[in-house]
């Protein structure tokens, strides 16, 4: 028996969460008029997600290069800024808190296959942003994660673990290095 069989592999019932014709139009309209809208029209990117199902706060600013795969399966806090070339693969649940920073080329994967079955099956899994986190440029956060409110996660960093509220965190895999300084732990 082959250790991996794709061609039995099958999607979940309703997994996408909405029929194929609803994603693919998504899809057409993430390529065209979201993709195309110039950098400034964060209301009419918000609009967009919000007609698809995203539940998305005030005054949020995504770039018109972020990747969102099913918005009916986002919500993102008031005032958090999405930046350019974040994908959020949000095959299983993606939250993100208010005031969240997700700096360029970020990746949010809320899915995984399992490997140990032939099948590959998917399977989805939630992952929460909490308020007022930070994600560096290029910061992988993995299916199940946790990012704890104010942590900041750096550059090209993998977080594949919870990571702790109010903590600088490095490295693949992402380990706490220090706590996040405070306004009133500056002088």
């Amino acid at each position: 028996m082959p250790v991996q069989d794709l061609k039995s592999f099958i999607l979940p019932p309703n997994f996408r969460g909405r029929p194929a014709w609803f994603v693919q139009l998504w899809w057409i309209v993430q390529a065209t008029a979201f993709r195309w809208s110039p950098q400034f029209t964060y209301g009419w990117r918000r609009f967009l997600l919000r007609l698809f199902g995203a539940k998305i706060g005030r005054g949020v600013l995504i770039r018109p290069t972020a990747e969102i795969t099913y918005p009916w399966k986002l919500s993102v806090g008031d005032y958090s800024w999405i930046g350019d070339h974040v994908a959020l693969y949000t095959l299983g649940k993606i939250h993100i808190g208010e005031n969240v920073v997700l700096s360029q080329h970020c990746y949010l994967a809320s899915a995984y296959h399992d490997y140990t079955k032939p099948t590959f099956d998917m399977i989805g899994s939630f992952v929460v942003i909490e308020p007022e986190v930070w994600l560096a440029a290029r910061v992988f956060v993995g299916p199940g994660v946790t990012v704890g409110r104010g942590a900041v996660v750096g550059a090209c960093s993998v977080a594949l673990k919870d990571i702790p509220p109010m903590m600088i965190c490095a490295g693949n895999p992402a380990r706490p290095l220090r706590p996040r300084p405070t306004t009133s732990d500056i002088p």
